[in-house]
This record gives C-alpha cells, structure tokens and sequence, in this order.
C-alpha cells in the first residue's frame, strides 16, 4: 500500500525535474526520460534516473505501465494541477494563507517592467469581466 497519495504528495526538487520531463514526453521509459535529463543534469545516471521514478511511483506521484517492456511511467497529475497544489500548500505554510502576500512579495523583487505591465493588462482585462 502507498503511504501517501497523488494530492498528498509532495515532490522533491529532483523529482520535480523528471515530471517536467515526463510532462514534456509524455509516458516513456527510464531510458527516454535520463537522455531527455542529461544536457539539464549532466551526472545522472541511468540506475539514479530508473531507482528515482520506482520512488515516484511508490509515492503515487507516477503510474507505471507494466505491459509492455521496457516500462513507461507517467505522472499521475497534470502539471498545471501539481503547480496550484504546491502554490496552494506554499501560501498556507509560508504566506499564512494569504494570497495577497505572495503576490506582493513577488511583484517586490522578482517581476520585471515588462511583465508589470503585462500583470497591469490582465487585471485590467479581468476587471472589465468582472
């Protein structure tokens, strides 16, 4: 039985990296997904890459097809599903649940003018529908 589920799950940062691959393929074995790793993380090995989405798979972060040889793994969750769990989870732990706050704090130090005014647009959209 797995301890822990998809939703509850949280993934590290390495397996972070190999879902952006899988979202990236789509299901494949452990061999595509360590090619597709190498030019970002050039020390993994195969045996790493291949005992890491076993982990990810017990943890209910990838399903695994045993059908076919050699097996493809897939992640459980799509990744824009994922990405608003671990902001929802970030928000409540770091943000005390506010929103707002991390928001602010990203327009502080970490948005360029460009992407201001491209923020400016889309509230501005937003508003007018709402």
């Amino acid at each position: 039985m797995r301890a822990k589920t998809a939703a509850t799950a949280r993934p590290t940062t390495a397996e972070l990296d190999l879902l952006q691959v899988l979202w990236r393929l789509g299901p494949s074995d452990a061999k595509a997904v360590h090619e597709a790793l190498l030019p970002d993380r050039p020390d993994a090995t195969y045996a790493t890459v291949l005992r890491q989405l076993q982990v990810m798979h017990g943890k209910g972060l990838l399903s695994r097809d045993e059908s076919q040889r050699p097996q493809r793994y897939a992640p459980v969750q799509a990744q824009d599903k994922l990405q608003q769990s671990l902001v929802k989870d970030f928000i409540s732990r770091a943000f005390a649940g506010s929103g707002k706050a991390l928001v602010l704090a990203a327009l502080k130090n970490h948005v360029s003018a460009k992407e201001r005014a491209e923020i400016r647009r889309l509230l501005a959209k937003n508003g007018d529908e709402a």
